[in-house]
């Protein structure tokens, strides 16, 4: 009994941890930001400064429209303190204009995760409003992820390499972003089991295989966008509009169902089509999952082949490239990667991909049920209540 309960402990600790290191981290983000914006306005770089500010500045709206949307899905149901004094006093809007939305978010999940901690208690498995505030956190974590970080990425690298300032140093700092995107993504697919009674059984193992095939595949495809965008710079926008457009009306295919308005819901496509033009994210149960996944890991392979070759044929007409990469050895290496993280992939879905039994899942969250909220105090192997369709949706999601 003592074991079980220091093994409680350990776990909500290391939970703990995580949710204020993801706020730590967030803040961190936030200043290394500004301290690169500052440095493009130094160097007199400002065509890149007003794209780096154009782009954090539309990730942020993004955030806060959707953090807003789905706080007036349930304002009169808000449990946590801090989220209830800024309900109480109207502050919730303002603070959403104020771009400060997602900081309200981290400090409910952090209050919560403070008194589970504190009472050896678990919210975000017994109670479903706690389950959609940490839920909701993480997938406005992935729009920040895509609709931010990876873009800047692909321009800190393009101008890196425009410059011909790729050393040991700089490879370091790219490969470290590379891993923080990627880093982003497990932990996400790691959350959507916080409220599965089998949520313990998902050993770090599994956790780590699953960074790192995303490592592999993301890797090629930033690096292959940033070399096609540093010889070949307008036209990068172009591919983008149209390979973003066909990846909406792929979302739209699927006949996603995660905003309560049809209207809004366009918008929840776009942010999908954004993700996947860097990675792949299962926001459907429409079809067959496995070729779904197939034919998205062809097509973006095929792209970041013809994006390669773009850049290989600018490198031959203009010999001086051939002093910074070679292609014959850049090409090899980034396919290679590719391949590599595609069968990491199909290992990890053969033999660490935590499956758990449908029909348990289905009892677990009626996906039928018309009912949004409901209170409960059931234990975590009952099923469970109060949990929003939208959160059932991205859990279920995760296992198929």
């Amino acid at each position: 009994m003592v074991e079980s309960q220091e093994r409680f402990t350990l776990f909500h600790l290391l939970e703990y941890l995580f949710t204020l290191m993801g706020l730590l981290l967030f803040l961190l983000d936030i200043a290394l930001d500004i301290w690169t914006v500052v440095s493009f306005y130094k160097d007199g770089a400002y065509v890149y400064m007003a794209v780096l500010i154009f782009l954090l500045l539309g990730s942020s709206v993004l955030l806060q429209v959707f953090s807003w949307l789905w706080y007036s899905d349930y304002l009169e149901k808000i449990e946590t303190k801090v989220e209830t004094f800024a309900d109480r006093h109207s502050l919730i809007k303002p603070v959403h204009f104020l771009l400060l939305g997602v900081y309200l978010r981290y400090a409910g999940v952090i209050e919560t995760s403070t008194k589970d901690f504190r009472h050896h208690t678990n919210s975000f498995i017994r109670e479903g409003m706690a389950i959609n505030l940490y839920l909701e956190l993480q997938m406005l974590c992935i729009f920040e992820t895509f609709s931010e970080s990876a873009p800047q990425l692909v321009l800190v690298t393009s101008i890196i390499l425009q410059r011909g300032e790729l050393e040991l140093i700089t490879g370091l700092k790219i490969l470290s972003s590379a891993a923080a995107i990627a880093s982003s993504v497990a932990m996400y697919h790691r959350s959507m089991r916080i409220g599965l009674p089998e949520k313990r059984k998902m050993s770090w193992i599994s956790t780590g295989i699953y960074f790192l095939w995303n490592l592999l595949v993301i890797i090629p495809r930033v690096t292959a966008l940033a070399l096609f965008c540093s010889v070949l710079p307008c036209f990068i926008i172009a591919h983008f509009l149209s390979l973003w457009m066909l990846l909406v009306l792929v979302a739209w295919s699927q006949k996603t169902d995660h905003m309560k308005s049809p209207g809004w819901e366009w918008l929840y496509r776009a942010t999908v089509g954004l993700i996947w033009y860097f990675s792949w994210l299962n926001v459907s149960k429409k079809g067959n999952i496995k070729v779904k996944r197939a034919l998205y890991y062809s097509f973006m392979g095929l792209d970041t082949v013809m994006l390669l070759g773009f850049w290989c044929w600018k490198v031959f007409e203009y010999e001086g490239c051939w002093s910074s990469l070679n292609p014959y050895m850049v090409i090899p290496t980034l396919l290679g990667l590719y391949v590599i993280g595609i069968l990491v992939k199909i290992m990890y879905y053969t033999w660490f991909h935590p499956n758990g039994d449908k029909e348990k899942r289905a009892a677990t969250y009626d996906m039928d049920s018309d009912s949004s909220l409901e209170d409960t105090a059931a234990a975590p192997a009952q099923p469970l209540t109060g949990v929003l369709k939208r959160s059932r949706n991205m859990t279920a999601n995760f296992f198929f």
